[in-house]
């Protein structure tokens, strides 16, 4: 069942990739809303990694 969710993750990734790469090329227009739609979840992602490696790196103490 697991695998079954990351195989589907891993289709609707690279599904977004295409449809980025196709609406910076001139696609039709449903492919710049994907675009639009992966870029942005791509930049939340992105920014609620930096969040949480702020936090766990904020009580370190500094001790290498």
């Amino acid at each position: 069942m697991v695998g079954a969710v990351l195989i589907g993750l891993l289709v609707l990734v690279v599904a977004g990739c295409v449809c980025v790469v196709w609406a910076d090329r001139g696609g039709p227009a449903w492919t710049r809303v994907v675009a639009s739609i992966t870029v942005r979840g791509g930049e939340a992602l992105r920014s609620a990694l930096r969040s949480t490696r702020r936090r766990g790196n904020s009580g370190s103490g500094g001790s290498d």
